[in-house]
């Protein structure tokens, strides 16, 4: 079932001390789509959610789950939590300690015949790969199998709209990407709709469709996990996102477009996504992802290594130009050069973002983005 946020804004408190942790949010997910607002911490994605639980009041807009309002500032509507037919699945699980799995599935299933209870419950555990742990009590379960019995639990009573708050968060960390990408089958299978919170990239980009960046309680950009690597709308998205720097760029008129010429070197010709406003001489600055510049031996551009970080299969090198301006590169682990050593790089740009300079009036999250 989809879901519609018009304007959601959530306030804590009044007066002086009102504090606005959720302003003016406008989403939409399609039915059967997974949502997932990503953040640091205290940036407003758990009350947002729990405001489409209704756990929190919207105090401004609009929040319509299909063809129902659910909740209506401007008209004082506010749906119960118990009458909105949303499923959540909490960070600790929440699994009752005293009662087996299966009894754990079947709490929320007390209104249907015990046959069709038990059926369903066997359809749940079928369904997270757990068929023959029904007998089993939560404590004999590791915590991935906990979260799915969680997440069982939370659809056997067949919900309009699954919410997932910090799943993963209490896993290791090697386990969390694996089974973000469990879920996302689990639920794909189960053709649920689902908006999940976490503060982690990599747990977002396994699940989503698509992913909303919250800054101070504003979403920044609401799109796709390849749109917000590449085309980020926002200092505070290109920061969030990904490894990166700004560096000093001019963006000139060139053969009928525009190009952005940089220390590193001239990029590609933008002609599809015409620049700021006075493109002729436009300082600007553009965004440099690691993998946008490439090691190269035979490159008459030099960088310093400044640190380096092993990535398995990477290194993470930090790079610092002859002019001193700095650059991060992804580049192979069997290319170990120590710190200190000066090597080639060059330019290998796909994506130009450019970005107004924050002493034109643009800091972070403000106006500038210039995607190519």
């Amino acid at each position: 079932m989809s879901l519609h946020l018009d304007g959601v804004s959530v306030h804590y408190g009044s007066g002086p001390g009102r504090h606005e942790a959720v302003s003016s949010v406008s989403l939409n997910l399609a039915a059967g789509q997974i949502g997932v607002l990503l953040g640091p911490s205290g940036c407003g994605k758990t009350s947002l959610l729990r405001a489409v639980c209704g756990l929190e009041q919207a105090t401004q807009g609009q929040v319509r789950l299909g063809g129902q309002v659910l909740a209506d500032a401007d008209s004082g509507l506010h749906v119960p939590p118990e009458q909105r037919q949303v499923g959540l699945v909490f960070q600790d699980y929440a699994l009752f300690p005293h009662l087996s799995v299966a009894d754990n599935i079947a709490y929320g299933l007390h209104a249907l015949p015990r046959a069709q209870r038990r059926e369903r419950v066997q359809q749940m555990l079928a369904l997270v790969d757990l068929a023959q742990a029904g007998a089993r009590m939560p404590h004999q379960l590791s915590g991935g199998q906990q979260q799915r019995i969680a997440l069982a639990r939370a659809l056997a009573p067949a919900p309009r709209l699954l919410l997932l708050d910090e799943p993963f968060s209490s896993l290791d960390v090697d386990l969390r990407e694996r089974l973000a990408h469990e879920v996302r089958a689990i639920l794909k299978q189960h053709g649920t709709t689902a908006l999940v919170v976490t503060h982690d990239q990599l747990e977002a980009f396994a699940l989503g469709d698509l992913i909303g960046v919250m800054n101070h309680g504003r979403l920044e950009q609401w799109d796709s996990a390849y749109a917000l690597y590449h085309r980020p709308t926002s200092r505070f998205v290109a920061q969030f996102i990904g490894h990166g720097v700004f560096a000093p760029a001019r963006i000139v008129a060139h053969g009928g477009g525009y190009r952005v010429e940089t220390a590193l070197g001239v990029l590609k010709d933008i002609a599809d996504q015409p620049p700021a406003q006075g493109v002729a001489d436009h300082e600007c600055e553009v965004l440099l992802r690691a993998d946008d510049v490439v090691h190269d031996d035979d490159s008459p551009m030099m960088a310093r290594i400044e640190r380096k970080a092993f990535r398995g299969a990477e290194y993470l090198y930090t790079l610092r130009l002859a002019n001193g301006e700095p650059l991060l590169a992804l580049v192979p682990s069997h290319h170990d050069h120590p710190v200190g050593e000066w090597i080639g790089v060059r330019p290998q740009v796909d994506h130009v973002v450019t970005f107004d300079k924050p002493s034109r009036g643009c800091g972070p999250g403000g106006p500038g983005a210039k995607p190519g």
